[in-house]
């Protein structure tokens, strides 16, 4: 076992991880966050997505000894600390852009990780965004919509809020 030291959700993290285990093995059996998904597990569907240092990842790719010094963002991470639905979360709901909910959360990072770099995506900017992420039940077209619907958000409007513990 090694020790690395990261920022989950926004908290300082230490963890005690065997270099063989991947981000999101460590993310799901020790932490219990299972709303990182485990999809196909070759970085093929985006089930697993998570923001590193703000970039979205495949959690099923990223070795957890490369999360040393890193800031890990799960969905898990994205409510404020009332409770309250990040602004994606509630748009997500709004446009029925949620079905079986399993592909959610990373289309919920991998929007984010969008809307932080380019507040002003077009639709295009928006398909290239989550073209990594595949859903059998909504046809997308519910999902671009929700992502659409923040288009001109402020990031300060759609930043992070940690969670207390």
């Amino acid at each position: 076992m090694e020790k690395i030291l990261f920022t989950l959700n926004g908290h300082p993290h230490e963890a005690l991880v065997e270099p063989h285990w991947t981000l999101l093995e460590y993310l799901r059996d020790r932490e219990e966050l299972t709303g990182t998904k485990e999809g196909c597990g070759q970085g093929e569907c985006g089930a697993c997505t998570v923001l590193i240092d703000g970039q979205a990842v495949n959690a099923c790719l990223f070795p957890i000894l490369e999360a040393e010094g890193t800031s890990v963002i799960t969905i898990e991470g994205l409510a404020r600390p009332d409770g309250t639905l990040h602004p994606l979360q509630e748009a997500f709901i709004q446009f029925g852009a949620v079905q079986c909910g399993f592909c959610t959360p990373g289309m919920i990072l991998s929007a984010k990780a969008l809307l932080d770099e380019n507040p002003h995506p077009t639709e295009d900017d928006i398909r290239k965004a989550l073209a990594g992420n595949f859903c059998r039940c909504t046809g997308y077209t519910q999902i671009i919509q929700a992502v659409q619907s923040l288009s001109g958000y402020e990031k300060k409007e759609v930043e992070y809020m940690p969670r207390e513990t």
